[in-house]
């Protein structure tokens, strides 16, 4: 897959879990459903996912530099990391707040 194709793909995920994040929190409001609310904290989580691997597919698109001579290609994998602590962060807290 191309970087323009993945792209593409990590944009309409971020706009489908924006909507269905809003959706599910609308959701909770009418319900007071807690599992609504929990959904929609999960949908949140996803488009920040997704938000950090736009910034992170930016950033290494990058020319290179004196400093960098190689370029920034490889940032992308620091930002899927990233997003795999947050994951785990996040769901962790959330287990434990729930019990």
């Amino acid at each position: 897959m191309s970087t323009e194709g993945g792209t593409k793909a990590i944009i309409a995920a971020l706009l489908a879990n924006t909507g269905i994040a809003i959706a599910k929190f609308v959701a909770f409001l009418i319900t007071g459903a807690s599992s609504m609310l929990a959904e929609s904290v999960h949908s949140v989580a996803d488009a920040s996912n997704q938000g950090l691997l736009l910034l992170g597919g930016k950033r290494a698109k990058r020319k290179a530099t004196p400093e960098h001579p190689f370029g920034f290609g490889r940032e992308r994998y620091i930002y899927a990391f990233i997003v795999a602590i947050v994951l785990f962060t996040l769901g962790g807290l959330f287990a434990l707040y729930e019990g």
